[in-house]
């Protein structure tokens, strides 16, 4: 195999590893939510 095509596997592999994380970190979060809408004012807890 080519290097530089195992280097662009090896990019790509830490590319999603690092979607993957960011998106378990932003699931992981808790807080609330605070939303002004036509509504009112709505608080949700996460």
């Amino acid at each position: 195999m080519n290097r530089n095509v195992l280097y662009l596997v090896i990019g790509l592999l830490l590319a999603g590893v690092a979607v993957v994380g960011y998106l378990y970190y932003q699931e992981s979060q808790t807080g609330i939510d605070i939303k002004i809408g036509e509504q009112g004012v709505t608080i949700e807890g996460k």
